[in-house]
This record gives structure tokens, sequence and C-alpha cells, in this order.
């Protein structure tokens, strides 16, 4: 089941995607780092403020009445880029380790482009970190391409998201 994040959830929201960032890239970054981009992303005051956006949504991906990962879209001044004309951002997209292989991420992910379809975006896009293979590969897999890239900043250290895209219409 897919639910949409509350405000009465952010503090749940906050820890679950504390949890998921830090599983999917403790490998590359030092506690410290870690910490910085938690104070920048994922304090309560920010994600209330991203809760309370008309240009933003959240939600929730449950697994046996667990809350297993959490989904975050954008479109118009809320996209974390403005380069496509009537796009739709899928900014996170995160499955807590112990329920991967169930499945979810390609629920959520589905579920983020039926959004973007049915709301008759012309883009879908997203930022993957470069050397993330494995997503890319799973991207690409439903017509995703590379068009550009940014800077994504965790704490002082500089890491190179690539910018991918699909035509929906």
């Amino acid at each position: 089941m897919i639910r949409k994040v509350e405000i009465a959830d952010v503090e749940v929201l906050a820890k679950i995607a504390k949890q998921a960032f830090r599983e999917t890239f403790a490998h590359d970054n030092t506690e410290e780092q870690l910490q910085e981009y938690f104070e920048e992303a994922y304090n309560l005051r920010v994600l209330l403020t991203e809760l309370e956006d008309p240009d933003s949504e959240s939600y929730f991906i449950m697994h046996e009445e667990e809350i297993a990962g959490f989904l975050k879209v954008n479109w118009g001044n809320a996209q974390t880029e403005r380069e496509l004309d009537n796009a739709f951002e899928i900014q996170r997209l995160y499955v807590l380790q112990t329920y991967q292989g169930f499945g979810l991420g390609k629920q959520l992910f589905e579920f983020a482009l039926e959004l973007a379809e049915k709301n008759g975006f012309s883009w879908a896009w997203l930022g993957v970190w470069e050397h993330n293979t494995k997503a890319q590969a799973f991207y690409n897999r439903y017509g995703f391409e590379k068009f550009s890239q940014h800077r994504f900043m965790v704490g002082q250290k500089v890491d190179t998201d690539w910018l991918l895209k699909k035509k929906l219409r």
C-alpha cells in the first residue's frame, strides 16, 4: 500500500529518510558528512516546509503494516532543477534494506510515473548518483536517458548526480 505522508507524519518521515540515506550512502561518506546532510535536508523544519509545498508530495510505501520506504516528487517551483518544460521530478525514492527484494522500489517508481502521466506532465526526470550503476540500469529499463548533471552536496563533500529524463507525451 502507498499512502500520502501527512504533516503529522513528519517525525516518522525524518527517521525513515535518515535511515534510508544512511543505508544507501554510508559506505561513501563519513559520519560527519551524513550528519551535515541530515541537518540540511531532513531536519523537521525543512521537511515540514516540503510537506506544505503545493508543488510537492511525499508518500510512504507499506509492507505488512510497516513503513518500508518513501517517495518525494516535485513539479513547478519545487523542482531542484528547471531545465525541462512541464516536468515532474522524482526527487527521492528509497526502500529500507530490510524490505528490499519485494519489488517495493519498482512499485513506488511506477506509482510516481503514473502520477506524472495522470497530471499531464511532458517529462519525468530524476537525479541519480554517478556511481550508482544499479539504479541507472533500473531507470534505463524504463526509457530514462541522461541529459545533464548537477552537484549534490553531502556535508562539505561534492558528489555528481546524473540527471535522467523520459518523455511522457
